[in-house]
């Protein structure tokens, strides 16, 4: 295959299919390309190409739609969860009411890291962050009663609160653990500071860290919640607390990689290659700019590409940097590369110069479908 894919460099039958345009590359005059009879199945290729951009411009602007709609869906399927289990843990220890009542706030999400000064707090994959009241009697959520329909405060704690909610803790120690501003600093966090359950469940606005938490003892920081104010005498309501977190200064998100990369994204988008570091150089120094010049050196030349980064990247490194090359989406661009002047038969290969197929007699025959006979003659090119 890297004999077609020089081929695929040199030869004047090359014709780029970019779907942004609807048309190939490549040498021919009109009135040829008006006789030449079109060949359906590549067609419909290059339509589903097309096809597969508008569906993906199609589903960035239904996406908030589409957030709102899932976030009250996941809170109505919350509020009817039969008891929660949580792995690898015992029930928490109760804290009792005169009426044998336990309530204890709860986390349902996971937050999406890494966080920068600036930047929304969100859910894993930016979905919303959604909290529960939980009897932890039952291990159900208490969706009646006026503590279903409390108010909450969000909080910040020092990164260093570890109890377990199975070792439980008092109120006084929730308390010790918030951290305030730095003097002279605007408030640590802003934005919506207040939760209001409905039916036991709320649903996290947006919340944005003004400040780093390199400062603290822990350098990390953790969300919590706890109710606004008193519902029963003798009935308390156990907080809620988030795993710890680092949230940096929003100049390193200037320095984020991607998931996943883009084709022209910088080559330093990916893991293991820092910018302005040594692979970084090594790369650019041999004309590896893009995610999509690594890409296309990858598919080439892998040994190539392996040795420009020398010694100083070991095997595992390696393997994961290829790993998160591979995440990147290629968008629907084709090179054709034809044997010869007739046309009749032709390999295709996509952005990064990866054999996808083969038109043969007016046919497009996919990779994965090649005869034995049809690879040979690849091989022989």
């Amino acid at each position: 295959m890297q004999r077609s894919g020089r081929g695929l460099q040199r030869s004047g039958s090359k014709r780029v299919l970019d779907p942004t345009n609807g048309t190939g590359g490549g040498g021919g005059d009109d009135d040829h390309a008006a006789k030449r009879p079109r060949v359906p199945a590549l067609a419909s290729v290059i339509v589903e190409a097309l096809k597969v951009d508008s569906l993906q411009k199609l589903c960035s602007s239904l996406e908030p739609i589409l957030r709102r709609v899932v976030s009250e869906e996941v809170e109505r399927a919350l509020a009817k969860l039969g008891p929660a289990r949580i792995e690898g843990r015992s029930s928490p220890k109760r804290i009792e009411g005169p009426d044998g009542t336990n309530l204890q706030l709860q986390f349902r999400s996971r937050l999406s890291l890494p966080l920068f000064t600036g930047g929304k707090v969100e859910g894993e994959q930016g979905a919303a962050i959604h909290v529960v009241l939980l009897d932890t009697n039952t291990g159900c959520v208490v969706t009646s009663g006026p503590e279903s329909c409390a108010k909450l405060d969000v909080l910040v704690l020092e990164g260093d609160f570890n109890k377990e909610e199975d070792e439980g803790w008092t109120e006084e120690e929730f308390e010790g653990h918030i951290v305030k501003e730095r003097e002279g600093k605007r408030p640590l966090l802003t934005g919506d500071l207040q939760v209001t359950l409905k039916e036991g469940v709320g649903t996290i606005g947006e919340l944005i860290f003004t400040d780093n938490s390199s400062w603290i003892r822990s350098r990390k920081f953790r969300l919590g919640l706890r109710v606004a104010s008193v519902f029963s005498e003798g009935i308390r309501v156990r907080e809620a607390k988030t795993e710890a977190f680092t949230v940096k200064d929003h100049r390193g998100e200037l320095y984020k990689k991607h998931y996943p990369p883009a084709l022209k994204d910088d080559v330093w988008r990916l893991e293991k290659v820092g910018k302005d570091g040594a692979f970084h150089k090594k790369l650019n120094g041999s004309g590896i700019y893009t995610v999509e010049d690594f890409l296309r050196l990858l598919v080439r030349d892998q040994q190539r590409l392996r040795s420009i980064l020398g010694s100083g990247m070991s095997n595992k490194m390696w393997e994961s940097l290829v790993e998160h090359a591979k995440t990147c989406v290629l968008g629907g661009k084709h090179y054709i590369y034809y044997v010869n002047d007739s046309r009749n038969v032709g390999a295709i290969f996509n952005n990064i110069y990866e054999f996808t197929g083969l038109i043969a007699d007016d046919q497009f025959i996919s990779a994965e479908n090649l005869t034995d006979n049809q690879k040979s003659m690849l091989t022989r090119w």
